[in-house]
C-alpha cells in the first residue's frame, strides 16, 4: 500500500478522533451548565461521568413529552394564596404544614404538566427545568420523612419548609419572596 495513501488514512482516523473528543467534551459542558449541582450529583450517585451524562440527556428526552406550561394569573394567585395559607399554618402545626407543602408543591407540578410518578422520579423530571432547587426537594423529603420517625425536630421541620419554598417559587416562576416567611 502507498506510505501517502496510509497516511491520509491516519490522518482522517486522527481527525475523527479529536472532532469526537471535542463534541463530547461541549456536550459535557452544557450538561454540566444546564443542570449545575444536580450534574455533579448525578455523577457521583452513578460513579461514572458517562452513564450520569446518559441519565441527563435521558430525562431532557422524557421531559419532551410531556407539555410544561407556564401557570395562568388565576392560577398562579391561587397557589401563592395556597402557599401563604400553608406558611401561616406553620407556626401553629409545623408538622401538618410540612404534609400540606409537598401536597401544595406537587399540586403546583401538576397543574404545571409535570408527571407525578413516585418521589425520584418527580424529583429527576424537576431536575430538568429546575437543577438548582431539586436538592431542596430531595432535602425537604428526607427531613419530612425523618419526621414521620419522629427524628426531626422543630428547626429541621423549618429547614424543610425553607426547602419546599426554594422549590415553590421556582416552580410558580417567580422571584418575589412570599408574603410572612419563616425564618431563614
Amino acid at each position: 500500500m502507498d506510505t501517502g495513501i496510509v497516511l491520509v488514512v491516519v490522518l482522517l482516523v486522527v481527525i475523527g478522533v479529536v472532532a469526537w473528543l471535542l463534541i463530547q467534551r461541549r456536550q459535557t459542558e452544557e450538561l454540566r451548565e444546564r443542570f449545575g449541582p444536580e450534574y455533579k450529583r448525578t455523577v457521583n450517585e452513578l460513579g461514572d461521568p458517562r452513564r450520569a451524562e446518559s441519565e441527563l440527556a435521558a430525562r431532557e428526552k422524557r421531559l419532551e413529552q410531556f407539555n410544561i406550561r407556564p401557570l395562568t394569573a388565576q392560577e398562579h394567585e391561587r397557589f401563592a394564596q395556597a402557599w401563604r395559607s400553608t406558611q401561616a399554618r406553620f407556626v401553629d402545626d409545623p408538622t401538618k404544614a410540612i404534609k400540606e407543602a409537598d401536597r401544595v408543591v406537587v399540586d403546583l407540578m401538576r397543574t404545571r404538566g409535570y408527571p407525578i410518578g413516585d418521589f425520584e422520579q418527580r424529583a429527576a423530571d424537576i431536575s430538568v427545568d429546575h437543577p438548582t432547587v431539586v436538592e431542596n426537594y430531595r432535602a425537604a423529603r428526607d427531613i419530612a420523612i425523618a419526621n414521620e420517625r419522629g427524628a426531626a425536630d422543630t428547626e429541621d421541620l423549618r429547614k424543610a419548609f425553607v426547602h419546599y419554598r426554594a422549590l415553590f417559587e421556582d416552580l410558580l416562576e417567580t422571584s418575589e419572596s412570599m408574603e410572612q416567611e419563616v425564618g431563614q
